[in-house]
This record gives C-alpha cells, structure tokens and sequence, in this order.
C-alpha cells in the first residue's frame, strides 16, 4: 500500500498544527519519526507534500493525500461506531462553503455533527466545486451544475439575494432610475475576484454586460455594514436584510431586486457513509431556509 495510514496521519498533524514538533506531540510520536513518515511519503509519491517553513503547510499534492486520509478516517469511524466502539478520535473534515450559507444557515447543520472536526474553507459558489474536483476538500457546497468525477450530489435548494442599498446612496446613484447607465456608475460591494453576483443581476436585469466600480469586502457581515453605511450597492441574502428593509435602514433596487442562486452539495463517493449523519443534517436545515431547488 503505497500511502500509509500512518504517514497520512502525520501529514494529517503537520497540517492541523503547523510544524513537525506539534504533530509529533498530537500524535505521541518523535519529530523524527514524524519527518521519516513524511519523508518516506514524498519519496515514494516523488513530489513534496509539506512546504516547510513557520508555519509548515501542505502542498498540492499534500491536501490530495489528506483528503484520502480523511476519507479513510470516515470509514474508520464508521467501521467502530457499526461495531459498537466508543471512544473514537474525531475525524477533520476539510469542506468548501460559500461564506453567505455559513453566516445564514450552515452553521446548524453543522453542529448536529459530533464526530467531526471542520476545516472549512471559504469558497464562492461557482469556485467550491472546482477544489472538490481538485482534490483539495472532501465535500463542498456551490452553485448547482455538472456532476464532478467521483463524487455524489444532491440540490438543497434556491438562496435568495436582495440588491439593495442605503437610502441616501439609492437617492445619490438611482434618482433617476435603476438602468444600465446608473448601475455602470454606481460603486458595488464584490466579495473577492470570483464574486459575480452583482454583475448577473444586473445583465439579468438590463440585458446588458456590465462592470461597475467595486470595493472588495471578504466578509458577509461586510456587505451588510457597507451598504447601510453608503459604501455601495450589493446582493445580500434576503434573510441577512430583510429587517433592515422593513426598518427603511436599506432600500431595494426597484421591484426585480431578487436574484435566486441554486446551491449544491457534494461529497466524495469514498465518504458516503462517513457523512450520512452529515448530509441529512444539511437537507433538513436546507428545507427550513431555503427555497425549494
């Protein structure tokens, strides 16, 4: 067996702890022995798994043997729970998330699951699937499309978003209509360089390509404060402003402000049963949040 549970494990630590000396501790092992583990790794796959340095992190191929290492850690863990073991290590769990579930919804799924740790990485929607097809994460939350190699799926429904804005920036940038020409002038909220969101309401609703000035907020809770302080216009979750609507502290740009994003989750067929528990979590919190796929 070329990848050893054991050298999957010690690159499990470096990557959970950040250096060869705390993995060698989490795992009761010498730092050398730990190194040799790693080392035999690397030679054997004839690539570098861990870029050394303060901290220590894993390659491109290194998140591709951790991912298998967490996917053997699910049916480990799945093989004592069905033999009655207690007492099992909890398995980390690397997963994709795009950040408006996690501030909305997300977080409850995930809390229902005990045996795991979460890794998570923050994804936009059309980019989550692209790591899980990389290999970089075992399950990931996106936009719905095309299935990836590999990997099972299931639509857990539509996130509505709400452009919108405050009210002075809505009577500065829109006194004279939501169009084409206001919406190329007026500064948006963009989330990061993959955040298309803005752009697709507004050729949805213009029928024209448009690219408006733009600040980078990386924060979901960012786009909520930036809009309500007259930094820009922006696609928040209905459910994030909504209050803020009513209260007349945000302003909807016109009458077709909605845009519905479908997401998908999917996972790694080698997980399946690891994250049974996991994936009916996520389909019964999406039922109650979401709108129906």
């Amino acid at each position: 067996m070329i990848l050893t549970l054991s050298g999957s494990a010690a690159l499990s630590a470096i990557a959970d702890t950040g250096s060869f000396e705390a993995a060698a501790d989490k795992l009761g092992l010498t730092q050398s022995a730990v190194s040799q583990r790693v080392r035999q790794l690397e030679e054997t796959l004839g690539t570098t798994l861990v870029v050394r340095g303060r901290p220590c992190v894993l390659s491109k191929a290194g998140r591709r043997v951790q991912r298998y290492a967490e996917e053997v850690g699910l049916s480990q863990q799945r093989l004592l729970a069905d033999l009655g073991v207690s007492g099992a290590e909890r398995t980390r769990l690397r997963i994709a998330i795009n950040a408006d579930s996690l501030a909305t919804w997300f977080f409850n799924a995930l809390a229902s699951e005990d045996r795991l740790l979460f890794d998570v990485v923050i994804a936009d929607e059309g980019r989550a699937a692209e790591l899980l097809r990389r290999g970089e994460v075992v399950a990931a939350l996106g936009r719905t499309g095309p299935t990836v190699a590999g990997c099972d799926q299931f639509d857990v429904g539509r996130m509505r978003y709400v452009a919108c804005a405050s009210p002075a920036f809505f009577s500065k940038w829109f006194s004279k209509g939501v169009n084409a020409a206001s919406l190329s002038a007026a500064p948006c909220l963009r989330f990061g360089p993959d955040d298309y969101l803005q752009y697709d309401w507004a050729k949805r609703l213009t029928g024209q390509t448009i690219a408006p000035p733009y600040h980078l907020f990386p924060s979901s809770q960012a786009f909520v404060d930036g809009c309500m302080a007259g930094m820009g216009w922006a696609m928040n979750p209905k459910q994030s402003v909504q209050h803020l609507i009513d209260d007349g502290r945000l302003t909807p740009l016109g009458k077709k402000a909605f845009l519905d994003v479908p997401l998908c989750w999917r996972w790694s067929r080698a997980a399946r049963e690891g994250l049974a528990v996991l994936n009916a979590s996520i389909r019964r919190r999406a039922k109650s949040f979401l709108l129906p796929p």
